[in-house]
């Protein structure tokens, strides 16, 4: 049902059961440091830390400034405890900025609350992914193991994945484009109290790249549960696991050219779309697997620079895989005369994200 209350009401209520780490998820969200948020609304940025560790509550005065410049609803505020989140899987933290991991980690937040609004609705997939944790050592397991035993753990028949996405969704992990505040984020990927996300990047518009994104975070899924994040020992094995796992070695290393000579483009190009990667992919698991040479790799990359594919390549698919799970809750929900404003009533969650979230298409920052 819609809140009926009057906005003073909602303040009062707002105030009164303002929870501070809702302001810190609304403000990270909002891309802003607490300095900024602080010169927003005219206060000092020791009481935004106040405020968001608990020791201070704001006044309704107050909460209705801060609603205003972090673009929520003022009962945002008074909700529970946002969704706990372990550290997102970034390709890289050295290269990312914290604001940025902040924001993107929020953004995680919102998602897991989102999807557990939805699962109180509709019935989603158990969440079952293997746990093969992988050590940087590699004592017990390698990537190339984990891969082997989650395409057997998910039913994947010899030959290529056919949906990367749905795999992952049918195996209880939410699947969702990011906002556009991160686009600048490569995939990403969580695991949260109640169900693992996999973020991808909306400006990614690239089907075989994609299909890689969401096997690689997939890796960190199973592989990483506990291992620290950004590590460059954890991003290679996710890349291993991901190879693996869309191009088993044994069913595609006798097909892989050993070099790009005559026909071999041709042969790369039939590859691709069969197995449904690129050819950047390609190249690097044949010399992976030791069929192509380094001298023959180099030659091949710097042809891929010459001819712009480094950045685009050519390609028979040209639309992404979808995500489903989140879209068709919120289509059920729609068929039945639940909108999104009538969903989201009295959480005070943005309608904004919430349509981006549970979108099939990934949102375009120009489209803001």
């Amino acid at each position: 049902m819609v809140d009926g209350r009057r906005p003073s009401q909602t303040l009062a209520a707002a105030a009164s059961f303002f929870n501070g780490e809702r302001l810190t998820m609304a403000r990270q969200l909002a891309g802003l440091k607490k300095s900024h948020l602080a010169a927003a609304i005219e206060m000092s940025p020791a009481s935004v830390t106040a405020w968001e560790s608990g020791t201070k509550q704001p006044n309704r005065a107050t909460v209705a400034k801060l609603a205003l410049a972090l673009r929520v609803e003022p009962q945002f505020f008074s909700g529970g405890p946002p969704p706990r989140v372990n550290r997102p899987h970034f390709r890289s933290l050295r290269s990312t900025p914290q604001i940025a991991q902040d924001e993107a980690e929020a953004y995680g937040r919102f998602v897991a609350e989102i999807a557990g609004m939805l699962e109180n609705a509709v019935e989603f997939p158990d969440s079952l992914l293997p746990d093969l944790p992988v050590d940087a050592d590699e004592r017990s397991l390698t990537p190339e193991e984990a891969a082997q035993q989650a395409r057997h753990f998910f039913g994947v028949a010899p030959g290529p994945v056919q949906h990367v996405i749905r795999l992952a969704e049918r195996a209880g992990v939410v699947v969702v484009f990011s906002e556009p505040g991160v686009a600048a984020i490569d995939a990403y990927s969580l695991h949260t109290g109640a169900r693992p996300i996999i973020v991808l990047n909306p400006v990614k518009d690239d089907y075989y790249r994609q299909r890689f994104d969401v096997a690689h975070e997939l890796g960190h899924l199973v592989m990483h549960q506990d291992a620290e994040p950004g590590g460059k020992t954890a991003e290679e094995q996710a890349n291993r696991f991901a190879s693996e796992f869309l191009m088993p070695a044994e069913q595609i290393a006798p097909f892989l050219p050993g070099s790009t000579a005559g026909r071999a483009w041709n042969q790369l190009a039939d590859l691709k779309e069969h197995w449904g990667v690129s050819l950047a992919a390609l190249l690097f698991r044949a010399r992976a697997l030791g069929v192509m040479g380094d001298v023959s790799y180099r030659n091949a990359m710097v042809r891929m620079s010459q001819n712009g594919w480094r950045r685009a390549e050519p390609g028979r698919i040209s639309t992404l895989e979808m995500p489903s799970m989140l879209p068709r809750a919120r289509e059920v929900l729609t068929e039945s005369g639940i909108g999104d404003s009538e969903f989201l009533s009295g959480s005070g969650l943005s309608a904004e994200l919430y349509a981006i979230a549970a979108s099939r298409v990934p949102h375009s920052p120009e489209a803001n």
